[in-house]
C-alpha cells in the first residue's frame, strides 16, 4: 500500500473525475494544488476540498500553456513538494454531423490537450520527484487508447499517446523511485459524457469512477483499467485480425457532440 499523499496536484479539476478525485483526496494536512480552465467550477471544488480540512491552491491556466504550466508548478513543487500528481485534463471531439472526417483543427485540439498537456503536467515536477525518489504519476487516459474508434480518431490517437507516454515512463522512473499509474477508464458521467449521442455500455457514476481510480493509486497499480467486459472487447478487437476488429468497430455508432 502507498504511503499517504500530502501534496497532489490534479489538473481538470474544475468537473468531472477530476473534482471527484480532488474530493476524495481532500483531508486535513494535505495540500492540494489544482488546476483547471473555468474559474467558477475550480473555485467551487476548492471550497469543498477545503471544507474536508484541505489546504488548497488553484490556477485558472490551459494545460497546453507549456510555460505557464511549467512556473506554476515548479512554484508550487517548491513550497509543497508533490509526491502526487494527477494528469487529468482531458477534452473530446469527433466528426463533424454527416461528415466523412474529423477537422484537422479538432484532431490538434485533442492532441494538444490529451497528450502535450500530459507532459506539461508530469515533466515539470519530475525533477523534484526524483530527487526526492518518492511520489506517483498518474496519467488518465481512456479505453479509446486500446484500440481506435470510428468518428472520434483524434481523441482515440490522443489517448493511446498518453497511455504510451505513461507506459514509458514508468520503467524508467522504477529506479528513481516514482512509480506510474497508467489510467484507462471506459464511460462514467460527466460533463464530457453528456455530449455523447450512442451507447455507454457499463456506465459508471463519477464517484465511483473516481473511487475505482482513487484506489488503484494508493494501492500502487501501474494500470487501472475498467470496467472488464469493455477493456476485454477492445483488447480482443486490438488483436483480431484488422478486418474483424474493423467490422465489430464499425457498428459502434456514436456522435460527440460540440462543446
Amino acid at each position: 500500500m502507498q504511503a499517504p499523499f500530502r501534496a497532489a496536484v490534479i489538473t481538470g479539476a474544475s468537473s468531472g473525475l477530476g473534482a471527484s478525485l480532488a474530493v476524495a483526496y481532500a483531508g486535513p494536512e494535505v495540500v492540494l494544488g489544482l488546476i483547471g480552465r473555468d474559474r467558477e467550477r475550480l473555485a467551487a471544488t476548492a471550497e469543498r476540498c477545503r471544507s474536508e480540512g484541505a489546504a488548497v491552491e488553484a490556477a485558472a491556466i490551459d494545460v497546453t500553456e507549456a510555460s505557464a504550466m511549467a512556473d506554476w508548478l515548479t512554484a508550487f513543487d517548491r513550497s509543497h513538494p508533490v509526491d502526487l500528481v494527477i494528469a487529468n485534463a482531458g477534452t473530446s471531439a469527433g466528426t463533424d454531423p454527416g461528415a466523412a472526417f474529423e477537422p484537422a483543427a479538432a484532431t490538434s485540439r485533442q492532441i494538444a490537450v490529451n497528450l502535450l498537456g500530459v507532459v506539461n503536467t508530469v515533466a515539470p515536477l519530475l525533477p523534484g520527484m526524483c530527487e526526492r525518489k518518492r511520489g506517483r504519476v498518474a496519467i488518465i487516459a481512456s479505453v479509446a487508447a486500446l484500440r481506435g474508434l470510428p468518428y472520434s480518431p483524434g481523441y482515440c490517437a490522443s489517448k493511446a499517446g498518453a497511455r504510451a507516454y505513461g507506459e514509458a515512463l514508468r520503467p524508467l522512473l522504477r529506479e528513481q523511485g516514482v512509480g506510474v499509474s497508467v489510467v484507462c477508464p471506459g464511460f462514467f458521467t460527466s460533463r464530457m459524457t453528456d455530449r455523447w449521442e450512442g451507447p455507454t455500455p457499463f456506465l459508471y457514476s463519477g464517484e465511483r469512477a473516481a473511487r475505482r481510480v482513487k484506489r488503484g493509486i494508493d494501492r500502487g497499480r501501474s494500470r487501472i483499467d475498467f470496467p472488464l467486459p469493455l477493456v476485454l472487447g477492445m483488447r480482443f478487437c486490438d488483436l483480431a485480425p484488422a478486418v474483424l476488429g474493423d467490422a465489430i468497430m464499425r457498428r459502434f455508432h456514436f456522435r460527440i457532440r460540440a462543446a
